[in-house]
């Protein structure tokens, strides 16, 4: 930054080795003088081809909750937030919802920022937590409660969108099987700017092995 190599916290757990690449360009926030960190900068967004990236994995849980609330996603017009970080057991879900006729709803949301070719994918590095939270949303849905998974790709250039089947091939297959028990799966992709991200449109899901 301004010439100087500076320590800065990366709030993704991911490996994002097609994103980080020597020369990339990263935009950076300070934190508060008072805050008591190692790092005193938090890297928010790399530009990709040209493309802004959000690297903040907790940020698609802001963006889905003000969504939620706002009305803009379709599949979710008729419900309502109950509360957020709800636990079940061991399982802590973003968000529980409940719709017009009082059913409730476990929503989980995962970021996406892995893009190629058009071709959204998750995770890009293996994710046990990820796992266990398709495998719970499934048992959930076989004693007759409802859930889903929502996909936030945090970039525009995607139009499909399927599990990193080479990368986490566990995950994919719970990932299936939940859908296959009654999951429900979807991805979006949002429009980032240095000021805002905004829901752009739902894209396909393909749970085929590739």
């Amino acid at each position: 930054m301004d010439g100087l190599v500076v320590e800065s916290h990366l709030p993704d757990p991911g490996r994002l080795k097609e994103l980080l690449t020597p020369g990339a360009e990263l935009y950076i926030s300070s934190v508060p003088k008072n805050t008591h960190r190692k790092t005193q900068y938090t890297t928010r967004m790399v530009r990709y081809n040209g493309t802004l990236v959000s690297l903040v994995s907790a940020l698609p849980n802001q963006f889905v909750k003000e969504a939620l609330e706002s009305g803009e996603l379709s599949m979710f017009t008729d419900y309502k937030i109950l509360r957020p970080e709800y636990t079940v057991g061991r399982h802590r879900f973003d968000f529980l919802l409940e719709d017009s006729d009082k059913h409730e709803f476990y929503l989980e949301v995962k970021s996406v920022t892995y893009a190629e070719n058009g071709i959204a994918a998750f995770p890009d590095a293996v994710t046990e937590r990820g796992r266990r939270h398709a495998m719970a949303l499934q048992k959930l849905v076989e004693s007759g409660k409802r859930a889903g998974i929502l996909f936030v790709c945090q970039r525009p250039d995607a139009h499909e969108f399927r599990p990193m089947w080479d990368r986490d091939p566990k995950f994919g297959k719970a990932l299936q099987s939940a859908f296959e028990t009654g999951v429900r799966i979807w991805c979006i992709t949002v429009n980032v700017t240095l000021e805002e991200i905004t829901f752009l449109r739902e894209i396909p899901v393909n749970l085929n092995i590739d």
